[in-house]
């Protein structure tokens, strides 16, 4: 196992030579998909539904869930970390399969968390390094290795999960009853390439996964840096009364809130959501520095090391060449996470519009325990305009509160050059 803990290293190896670094060690219990041709197919079938021009489509989905959000803090502040796993969920949702989730205590979504915990245990177990270490002890029948038998359990959870999500936004697509979503692209490939429903399933589960779990979390650490740092917070809203008023901020500030893009940097780099990032592997041998690199070698970003550099990270968060990468959160090389782009803008909506609603103090009585937070709006004045939005929200949702239709350029039609000029 290769661990890269310099940003020159990731750079060097996984995106300079990615044709060699872009392959996933043979992990038995986790079924990654390696380097090759089925591999390529579906990078490229995401990367059309998720590339940056193309997921500006999916902005009306995650302006209408922030403010549910909003709504959500406004009403219920205690229950702070539902309301952020239901409004990343939500837009994933939605983004890939064209529905709404509308509560946190969904069955399906409680599946989801479920199986996530139930993964990083199983993946993390001696049990599986046995099985990835020494390949021989995978033909132990499952009364000596029961774990195995459990893992086949999960994945068929995972895939009743996944392929009956997929099943029904496939349908409703025949129908013609489907909404704007991924999984319309991955129809429309899978008609052409031929490749299983199970396969299809998995491929949108996948960013299920992704886009439900690290956006969520990296909120989660944004809340509780708020709570450390209280200088922060009254900076950040400094800048945003500002640029906006009293108005709700939008995409078309981004340009303008450079205090607020820094953090949501920091929110990444100060805690970062995968601290080693998901293994790479070789396809060959190879030569780094001295170093011989042999073929199949697992290949770790040490993403915690660098983003904890107090050099390179002070330098890189001042960096104003937006081509210069300041953080390895989404990953690098051909594996890089295909919807940043979906989360750039979550975040951005979520922490820029939580500063503007709210100030967040820590409770005068704090207990041992999972941390906690005082929400209070900052003025009648915002709350009021939460309300109002969401108002105008509830008017494009049916009964069900899922959306009737889409219409043409709703909100932001008009913001792609303005969102142009700034990096996050």
């Amino acid at each position: 196992m290769i661990v890269l803990s310099s940003d020159q290293a990731v750079k060097d190896l996984l995106d300079r030579r990615s044709g060699i670094y872009s392959s996933r060690p043979d992990m038995y219990l986790s079924h990654n998909i390696e380097y090759g041709e089925t591999w390529r197919m579906l990078r490229g079938i995401v990367h059309n539904s998720l590339n940056i021009k193309a997921s500006r489509a999916y902005v009306p989905y995650q302006d209408l869930e922030n403010k549910a959000m909003l709504l959500g803090f406004l009403e219920q502040p205690a229950r702070f970390f539902d309301h952020l796993r239901r409004y990343t969920n939500s837009i994933s949702t939605q983004v890939i399969f064209g529905f709404r989730t509308l509560d946190i205590d969904d069955p399906k979504l409680e599946q989801l968390i479920h199986g996530f915990e139930k993964w990083s245990e199983l993946a993390g177990s001696q049990t599986a390094a046995l099985l990835d270490v020494f390949p021989i002890f995978r033909y132990l029948p499952d009364a000596i290795l029961p774990t195995k038998r459990y893992a086949r359990k999960l994945h068929e959870k995972e895939l009743d999960l996944y392929a009956g999500h997929y099943l029904t936004a496939k349908r409703k697509l025949k129908e013609g009853n489907s909404k704007p979503c991924v999984c319309a692209d991955i129809v429309r490939a899978q008609d052409e390439f031929k490749f299983s429903d199970g396969l299809a399933g998995y491929l949108s589960g996948s960013l299920l996964e992704a886009g439900s779990d690290t956006s969520a979390s990296t909120l989660i650490g944004f809340i509780q840096a708020l709570l450390i740092f209280p200088e922060v917070p009254k900076l950040a809203q400094a800048e945003i009364d500002r640029v906006c008023g009293d108005r709700m901020p939008d995409l078309n500030d981004l340009p303008d809130l450079p205090y607020i893009r820094g953090c949501i940097k920091e929110s990444m780099r100060w805690m970062p959501t995968a601290i080693l990032g998901i293994p790479h592997a070789t396809t060959r041998d190879d030569e780094y520095l001295g170093y011989h690199i042999p073929k199949g070698a697992g290949v770790v970003l040490n993403v915690c090391r660098w983003a904890h550099d107090n050099q390179t990270s002070a330098e890189a968060a001042n960096n104003r060449d937006a081509s210069k990468r300041d953080q390895f959160v989404f990953g690098a090389g051909r594996r890089l996470c295909q919807g940043m782009h979906i989360a750039d803008r979550n975040l951005f909506l979520a922490i820029s519009r939580l500063l503007w609603a709210f100030d967040f103090e820590r409770p005068i009585d704090p207990s041992t325990g999972p941390f906690d937070a005082v929400i209070n709006p900052r003025s009648e004045l915002k709350a009021e305009a939460i309300r109002v939005e969401w108002a105008k929200m509830t008017q494009l949702l049916d009964d069900d509160l899922q959306w009737k239709t889409v219409p043409e350029g709703l909100v932001w039609r008009d913001y792609e050059p303005d969102e142009a000029k700034a990096s996050f």
